[in-house]
């Protein structure tokens, strides 16, 4: 980390002690949390007396740039662990801190003006150091991050060294507001949650699951051109199988908790492996079968913390892009590869080219606790992924201790528009379960070896890849991914019938397509088509019905008057076959 950068993250700090101080004149009896500089800015946990609303943030905002201007130093005192405790013996949360720091560990308290803070630090000289900032939201999160642990406010700020620079930040959230996928899945009615069905498990409206059609279909078009067989497992299975993979105890705190029926336990399963490992074990196999590719668009359910829970990208219900890869050691190169490039077909499809490869390593000393206990298979499989991705000259990052508990892995890191990065893609490698299983292929001489498994989700999930992809278009969807990509629109009653007609012929080339026949004026279902994102209108008045033409209204705002129809259908259809952004004449 430069200079620079550590500089504006103790400002950044700096300003959320601040901050904290502002509350408390405002709040005398605010219980204090957590306050830590993070990516373009910080914020800070309070427990409050009431509940703050957007309205209280230019009082505190007020109330800072007064401690700002008074420049204050930050002086710092180290004290013993009573001492602390006496200190801030009316801070419930500070308390908790306090008991958790080692004996003998320095403990230190920074102080500004009226308000003394328990903190490590740095911190910058004074106040009148901290450049730029602004209040920008509020939010509840659970203490620590625990959702039975108490709810309390937190006030978030951006801020930088420049006024330009936290101007720039702003309008770069403006747009991410825009381009939010929560708000545009509402908009373009491709999702919902419901309290009565539980957080994290969304409703797909009929918007959204044209667009899971497509998805799984392009998918199953290219996964069957690569020699990919597809199974179907269920929804439950019992508890035996998850103590057989390991993914009991290393998973139980992902997944839902066990049910019982006469005397068995079962579990909702958070993942699609074991199940397909029983596919593999049910019959004898033979090199000459491998590699074998089995896939499945399976239903998974992981119980995240409810603090955790985001949209579409973290969500507790499930469909997963799943395949396991079942090869010989001499094939693995060439399978684990074939994936890689999976990977960047598909972003070429949908214009991804922001992202970073990262290898996720074990560490020896989480063997035995958060991975499998066999150093020799972990330094023998990560050196495979390092050669094949080293000779196939694929560029990478690696970062330790973030490997699955059962092998190495590529995890694909992707940026959307507005700037926000999550995992996308990942290519995993399982040296442990051929052997929890007894996986087994008969080789050239007749003895018996165990395969080794890719796991491999290129598309993420179904939830994850529609909240990018949402935000990646701004909900300006490709048309061959756009949940309607025609609207006719007649001009009166009487242009009903040809609109019809229409319809038909398109939908007959398996595109989707609806007649706006209500009784609404023509601009109002034009703007609302335009407002829907709907790559295509099709206007239809009496020259229309008259020459057997259409008239073309593209949601760029483009016209193209008579046009022929069969002209455009062909148009379109390969449009939608070649994935294209949008329509063009």
């Amino acid at each position: 980390m430069n200079s620079e950068t550590l500089d504006l993250e103790t400002m950044r700090h700096s300003a959320a002690h601040v901050m904290a101080e502002a509350v408390k004149s405002v709040f005398p009896t605010a219980r204090f949390g957590i306050g830590p500089a993070i990516e373009n800015g910080f914020y800070y946990d309070f427990e409050l007396p009431r509940t703050l609303t957007p309205e209280d943030l230019p009082l505190i905002t007020q109330k800072m740039q007064a401690i700002i201007s008074q420049n204050m130093p930050f002086t710092r005192t180290d004290v013993s662990k009573e001492q602390a405790r006496s200190i801030l013996a009316d801070q419930p949360y500070k308390m908790e801190l306090i008991d958790e720091i080692p004996s003998g560990e320095t403990i230190s308290l920074y102080t500004q003006g009226s308000f003394t803070d328990l903190c490590r630090g740095p911190h910058i000289a004074s106040s009148g150091e901290i450049k730029v900032f602004k209040l920008t939201g509020i939010a509840g999160a659970y203490w620590r991050g625990d959702e039975h642990r108490p709810m309390l406010q937190r006030i978030y700020a951006a801020a930088f060294a420049t006024q330009q620079e936290l101007d720039d930040y702003l309008t770069l959230q403006e747009e991410a507001a825009k381009r939010d996928h929560r708000k545009l899945g509402r908009e373009l009615e491709i999702f919902i949650f419901d309290d009565d069905v539980g957080p994290g498990l969304p409703l797909w409206l009929p918007n959204g699951a044209a667009m899971i059609d497509e998805i799984e279909n392009l998918a199953k078009d290219i996964e069957a051109r690569h020699g990919y067989v597809r199974v179907k497992t269920p929804h439950v299975t019992k508890e035996t199988l998850f103590l057989r993979s390991g993914h009991l105890p290393y998973y139980a705190e992902s997944m839902y908790p066990p049910m019982e029926l006469e005397g068995v336990r079962y579990y909702i399963k958070p993942m699609n492996c074991p199940l397909h490992h029983k596919i593999y074990a049910s019959k004898p196999r033979s090199y000459r079968d491998l590699p074998l590719r089995l896939a499945e668009y399976g239903t998974c359910y992981r119980y995240e913390k409810s603090g955790e829970l985001f949209g579409l990208m973290r969500v507790r219900s499930m469909q997963m892009n799943d395949a396991h890869i079942y090869c010989t050691e001499k094939q693995f190169e060439q399978e684990f590869m074939a994936v890689i490039r999976l990977y960047l077909d598909y972003f070429k499809i949908f214009d991804i080219s922001e992202y970073v490869m990262r290898l996720s390593t074990h560490t020896a000393t989480g063997l035995g606790k958060k991975y499998v206990d066999n150093p020799e298979l972990w330094l023998k499989t990560e050196s495979m992924v390092r050669q094949a991705m080293n000779s196939n000259g694929v560029p990478f990052v690696e970062i330790p201790d973030e490997a699955a508990f059962y092998g190495p892995k590529i995890d694909v890191q992707v940026k959307s528009a507005i700037g926000r990065e999550f995992t996308l893609a990942t290519n995993q490698v399982d040296f442990a379960q051929a052997e929890r299983f007894e996986l087994e292929y008969t080789n050239e001489n007749g003895e018996k070896e165990r395969p080794l498994i890719i796991h491999r989700a290129p598309l993420s999930t179904h939830e994850r890849l529609i909240g990018f992809l949402l935000e990646h278009y701004g909900g300006v969807l490709p048309v061959w991914l756009a949940p309607l990509q025609v609207v006719i629109i007649p001009v009166t009653d009487g242009h009903i019938a040809y609109a019809e007609k229409l319809e038909t012929a398109l939908k007959d080339l398996a595109l989707r397509v609806k007649v706006d026949s209500r009784s609404e004026r023509m601009n109002a279902k034009i703007r609302e088509a335009q407002k829907s994102k709907i790559p295509c209108m099709l206007i239809i008045g009496e020259k229309e019905v008259t020459e057997g033409t259409v008239s073309i209204r593209l949601r760029s705002g483009e016209q193209i008057n008579n046009y022929a129809f069969e002209g455009f259908a062909k148009g379109l259809q390969k449009c939608v076959m070649d994935k294209a952004k949008d329509f063009a004449v």
